[in-house]
């Protein structure tokens, strides 16, 4: 019997991307036909209509279905203050609806966790933050899907760091790792560093995955252009292959 296959990708900053990677990933998408493909966030660089519109013509073309996170790129930007804080999600939320087509299987589920906030209590609010809010419902939401044999959380940025070149600093993100692996969580995937990293960790005695998907963009640190392919096992594993341009 196949083998599921799942495609992680993160971090594609339209308005800054690759175009030469995206055509490449496109076309793994169209050759393989995986089960689905997920997105961690950063679909644009500034959170505009103009980027997300280019987002959308280029998630819809593809064949298969797909779920998207938002990342801290997602939200308009300083500039545009006032639509930040009033509307932050706007677009973000609009693109989700269109893509109508969250990966549903009986094998394995994908639950978001949103770790970006629209404004925080320090200077750099490109960083991560998960609220006890947010970790709630994402926690209610692996409850809904005991039954499956993978249960993988998807979010933007890395809950605890992964030695790689960028940080994260993910405010809440250890707390928020031990919930989810007490509450059955296998992985969690994310992106923000720019640079792949599969790592399994221990928190508060529970052993959990992380896993982080590299760019499509230009804005590359120790890798070039990358996405993860998932080949899960049948029995609640999986394995990652990063796939480099």
């Amino acid at each position: 019997m196949d083998k599921t296959v799942l495609y992680h990708v993160s971090d594609l900053h339209f308005g800054y991307e690759d175009r030469q990677a995206l055509d490449w990933f496109a076309a793994e998408v169209e050759r393989e036909r995986p089960a689905g493909v997920i997105c961690t966030g950063d679909l644009t660089m500034r959170g505009t209509a103009r980027e997300f519109g280019l987002a959308a013509e280029w998630l819809t073309r593809l064949p298969v279905p797909v779920s998207i996170e938002p990342g801290n790129h997602d939200v308009p930007y300083y500039h545009l203050m006032l639509r930040r804080l009033a509307r932050p999600y706007a677009h973000f939320h609009a693109l989700k609806h269109r893509l109508g087509s969250e990966i549903a299987r009986a094998d394995v589920a994908v639950v978001s966790l949103k770790t970006i906030a629209r404004a925080q209590l320090r200077l750099n609010w490109s960083k991560g933050r998960v609220s006890a809010k947010d970790l709630e419902a994402t926690l209610h939401g692996l409850a809904r899907h005991d039954a499956a044999l993978l249960r993988l959380v998807a979010c933007h940025h890395p809950l605890v760091e992964a030695d790689t070149q960028a940080t994260a600093s993910t405010r809440g993100g250890k707390r928020a790792l031990a919930a989810l692996a007490r509450a059955g969580a296998h992985a969690v995937l994310s992106g923000h560093v720019h640079d792949p990293f599969d790592r399994e960790v221990e928190v508060e005695g529970h052993r959990i995955r992380i896993v982080g998907a590299g760019t499509l963009s230009q804005r590359l640190r120790s890798t070039r252009p990358s996405f993860n392919r998932l080949v899960l096992d049948g029995a609640g594993g999986f394995a990652v292959d990063v796939q480099t341009l």
